[in-house]
């Protein structure tokens, strides 16, 4: 059995932090410029140093991505770029244009490339072509199928690796390339700047009768024509590691601590269950679908990989996400007498039960004994977004637990 990477993705410092505390064997993150998520937070070279010797201290591979579609003026920028990795050492690039690889192969030789899904990777010719020039991995168009990843397996070389994408948003266009946001918004997918008007409600205008809108239906259920259920395949770990994935990857670099470390947490025991024995994996079913229910998503498919989705992969009458838990807190550090310290980021109250989620897999329940700010002052509540706080539980509680609450807990 080759062995399974689970690959999680990280917007800031502190929620790389929280992937690599969660289960997280290689976290990948993207800089300031030439990435694919430009309204994420991303990193400075600065953090990226600090993150980057956060992960290895804790035995933790980092990617950086750099996988835009570049154009000509892109190609000085991404050389000055590249001369600042090459103090920082990432384990990996994840690239998508020839251009840039070159110009990583030439100045970081000794850093992995990988092909980022950008690239159009659908075949084992393409997995051959990007070997002999040098990368060590590829990423799979997310419109293969599992008999076709397995199929690649068959004709690539054993050291050339496989990643794919086992969970997070889907795009309604061919690996991720797309033109909608340039039409409507003015702002590039490809250059990073997508605004996912693939998300939007739409409405027809015929063209003699400017300003009168009339709605498109998909029979009863709505107008969001566009708008993808996300990919989930947590009952099917043994189907991609039978096919040869070397890298189970996450999307979201732009999702919050809560997500990564319920996303990563989650997978890490369902891929550790099943290569310790397939049965503990079956026998976990449902705390998995659970934990992964806790999460925000927009209902589930499994993409591509059983056959080409049917009209029941799309959601056509809302583009909201179902959202049965609050993120109110990572610990940042423990106090005297079982208080500690969090950056509150939603309302909690005095009296309230929240859940505090470990790394370890367990989820404690707990009432909020107390709260004060960080001059001492007691509070009814915490309403105020970003405010550092001193929190009592009366629970076992430790540096890197995450406060939750139920949406509809009172």
């Amino acid at each position: 059995m080759r062995k399974t990477e689970l690959l999680i993705p990280a917007g800031s410092l502190d929620v790389l932090r929280t992937a690599v505390v969660y289960g997280a064997d290689a976290v990948y993150i993207g800089g300031e410029a030439f990435g694919l998520r430009a309204k994420a937070h991303n990193f400075s070279i600065e953090e990226m140093r600090e993150g980057i010797a956060f992960a290895h201290e804790r035995g933790v591979k980092v990617y950086v991505t750099a996988n835009i579609l570049a154009h000509n003026e892109d190609l000085p920028g991404v050389e000055a770029y590249f001369e600042e990795l090459r103090q920082v050492k990432p384990d990996a690039l994840i690239i998508s244009d020839p251009g840039i690889f070159d110009i990583a192969r030439r100045i970081l030789p000794q850093t992995d490339i990988h092909i980022s899904t950008q690239a159009n990777n659908t075949n084992y010719g393409t997995y051959q072509f990007w070997h002999r020039l040098g990368a060590k991995r590829v990423v799979s168009a997310r419109e293969l199928s599992l008999e076709e990843i397995r199929q690649i397996r068959a004709h690539i070389p054993a050291d050339m690796e496989i990643e794919s994408f086992v969970h997070g948003a889907m795009c309604i266009s061919y690996s991720g390339r797309c033109l909608l946001s340039n039409f409507l918004a003015g702002r590039d997918a490809n250059q990073g700047a997508c605004t996912h008007p693939c998300r939007w409600k739409y409405s027809l205008v015929e063209e003699t009768r400017p300003g009168e809108y009339m709605p498109v239906y998909e029979g009863e259920r709505g107008t969001y024509i566009f708008n993808s259920k996300d990919l989930c395949m947590i009952e099917h770990i043994p189907e991609l590691v039978e096919a040869g994935i070397d890298s189970f990857k996450i999307e979201g670099r732009m999702k919050t601590a809560l997500y990564v470390a319920a996303v990563a947490r989650t997978y890490r025991r369902a891929i550790d269950d099943f290569q310790r024995e397939p049965a503990l994996y079956r026998e976990h079913m449902e705390w998995y679908k659970e934990e992964i229910g806790k999460c925000t998503y927009r209902e589930f498919t499994t993409g591509f990989y059983f056959g080409k989705p049917t009209e029941d992969a799309q959601i056509y009458h809302s583009n909201t996400y179902v959202k049965n838990y609050t993120y109110l807190g990572t610990v940042e550090e423990i106090g005297p007498k079982g208080s500690f310290r969090i950056e509150q980021k939603n309302k909690f109250s005095l009296g309230e039960t929240i859940e505090v989620m470990k790394p370890d897999g367990r989820n404690l329940q707990a009432v909020v004994r107390e709260i004060r700010d960080e001059e001492g002052n007691a509070q009814e509540s915490a309403p105020h977004p970003r405010q550092r706080l001193w929190v009592d539980l009366g629970a076992d509680v430790e540096v890197y637990d995450i406060l939750r609450k139920r949406t509809d807990a009172v």
